[in-house]
C-alpha cells in the first residue's frame, strides 16, 4: 500500500512539478483520501523525500567503496549531483525549504556516510585517523548542497574535483 502511495506521489510530481504538487492531487491519483497520506507524512516535502528514496534509494545504501578516499568522496558527490539532475532544481529547492524537522535526519545520513569513508581510509592507511571534526567531515557534502541551492545549473565534474582536491583532502591531511 505505501509503495503505491509513493509511486502515485512520484507520478504526480513528474506531471505537475513540485510547486503544484498537493497532497490532494497525490491522494486522487492514488484513489485514496488525503488523510491516508497525512498519517504517514507530515507534509509534501516528507512525501517527496520518501518517494525519492523508494525510487532511487538512499545515499546511505550506496556508500562508495573504490579503495581510495579521494575516489570514494568523488563517487558520493557524483551521486548527489546525479540526484540533483534527475529530480530538478525546483524539487530540490522546494524540499529543502519545507522539509522541517526531517532536515536533520537528511543531513545526518551524509555525516554517517562520510564517517564510513573516513574510517575505511584510516584502516587502509591513507589517513592517520578517522577522528576528524564533524564540520570538516561533512564539508564536501555541505559544499555540494550549497552549490545545488545557490546555483541554477547542474554541478560540473570540475566543481566536484575542486571540492575534493582543493578543499577537503588538504584539510583532512592536515588535521588527521
Amino acid at each position: 500500500m505505501e509503495s503505491d502511495l509513493l509511486e502515485a506521489a512520484w507520478e504526480e510530481l513528474a506531471e505537475v512539478g513540485y510547486a503544484r504538487l498537493t497532497m490532494e492531487g497525490v491522494a486522487a491519483r492514488a484513489r485514496t483520501g488525503k488523510q491516508v497520506l497525512y498519517r504517514r507524512w507530515r507534509n509534501r516535502a516528507e512525501l517527496v523525500v520518501a518517494a525519492l528514496r523508494q525510487r532511487q534509494g538512499s545515499n546511505a545504501d550506496r556508500v562508495p567503496d573504490t579503495g581510495a578516499l579521494r575516489e570514494d568522496v568523488l563517487a558520493l558527490l557524483r551521486l548527489m549531483a546525479e540526484r540533483q539532475r534527475e529530480i530538478g532544481q525546483d524539487v530540490v529547492h522546494g524540499v529543502l525549504a519545507e522539509i522541517g524537522p526531517q532536515r536533520v535526519e537528511v543531513f545526518d545520513i551524509m555525516r554517517d556516510v562520510m564517517t564510513t569513508l573516513l574510517e575505511r581510509a584510516a584502516a587502509r592507511g591513507e589517513i592517520p585517523t578517522a577522528d576528524i571534526s564533524p564540520r570538516i567531515m561533512t564539508l564536501p557534502t555541505d559544499l555540494v548542497r550549497n552549490e545545488i541551492v545557490m546555483r541554477s545549473e547542474p554541478l560540473t565534474e570540475a566543481t566536484l574535483v575542486e571540492i575534493v582536491d582543493e578543499v577537503f583532502l588538504p584539510l583532512v591531511s592536515s588535521r588527521a
